[in-house]
């Protein structure tokens, strides 16, 4: 059966919560900002060329877009699918 874990829709769906969650709750000041990866790192310094083409950027903008915009709908999914696993196993 765990086998069959990514071959349905419901455990792709898991996985990509799973995956979501997981850029959710990077802390910026514990982790992100130790490894280069802060938002700070990101602003450009007095009017200069900001990297938006670079794959660090890139996962800069989405880690942060992440935890803003996918807050509040996060709570609903998980608890969506706790109560789907209580119910159906």
């Amino acid at each position: 059966m765990a086998s069959l874990f990514f071959f349905n829709f419901g455990g792709f769906f898991q996985a990509s919560i799973l995956i979501v969650n997981a850029m959710a709750i990077l802390s910026e000041d514990r982790f992100l900002a130790r490894i280069g990866w802060g938002s700070a790192q990101n602003e450009p310094a007095f009017g200069g060329m900001q990297d938006n083409a670079s794959v660090k950027a890139k996962m800069i903008n989405l880690i942060n877009s992440v935890r803003t915009l996918m807050r509040i709908p996060l709570i609903f999914l998980n608890a969506l699918i706790i109560v789907w696993a209580i119910a159906f196993g």
